[in-house]
């Protein structure tokens, strides 16, 4: 793999660092529910599948 697709990488897991930070977190925690689940789930759960996807395109695209 190439130094920039690493790069890449290391992007996204810094993103995700910043994405599961508490205060960030925080600002999904509240009494509102989304299809009947609380928003802090949704929002969990959905940045871990982006991550996931992301994450899966990158490798796959560029693995050599």
């Amino acid at each position: 793999m190439k130094k920039r697709h690493e790069q890449k990488l290391i992007i996204l897991s810094i993103g995700l660092l910043i994405a599961f930070s508490i205060p960030i977190s925080l600002l999904f925690n509240s009494e509102k529910e989304v299809f009947g689940y609380p928003r802090i789930l949704i929002y969990i759960f959905v940045i871990w599948m982006i991550s996931i996807i992301i994450s899966f395109v990158i490798v796959k695209k560029y693995d050599e």
